[in-house]
């Protein structure tokens, strides 16, 4: 008998807290990001996004070997679709040579470091910033 009662409340208050299902982004009205890693270079090596807002990152590598795209804090803080959350290893996104990568996420404001995490690419100039408005 408790278990008839407590079950219709249970979902009351659920229903009533805001917590029911609610719709998640339009991905197919996302803003659509292409950002080209190339030898020691993020093009655009400033991102700029609008919080809240669904994106795409679209990441090819237009060099002849890897890279991949690092953001630890931005996609830590970031809402990313559950099909591409695989592609996201310890916030890195590997890419290899003449491949391109789709990532789409809704972004927290923020500003966030972006690097290569490839031996010395960083050093070589492979870095930037996301900014996220």
């Amino acid at each position: 008998m408790l278990v008839r009662v407590i079950a219709p409340i249970a979902a009351f208050m659920l229903l009533s807290s805001g917590a029911a299902a609610q719709p998640g982004p339009d991905w197919s009205h996302a803003q659509r990001v292409n950002v080209t890693l190339s030898n020691f270079s993020f093009s655009p090596k400033s991102i700029h996004l609008r919080a809240g807002h669904a994106v795409v990152l679209h990441l090819s590598n237009t060099a002849s070997g890897g890279h991949d795209f690092t953001a630890r804090q931005f996609f830590a803080a970031s809402a990313v679709r559950a099909q591409d959350r695989g592609a996201i290893r310890g916030g890195s996104v590997e890419v290899g040579k003449h491949q391109s990568v789709d990532v789409a996420l809704v972004p927290r404001a923020g500003r966030y470091p972006l690097k290569c995490g490839h031996a010395f690419h960083k050093t070589f100039g492979m870095s930037g910033e996301i900014v996220v408005d």
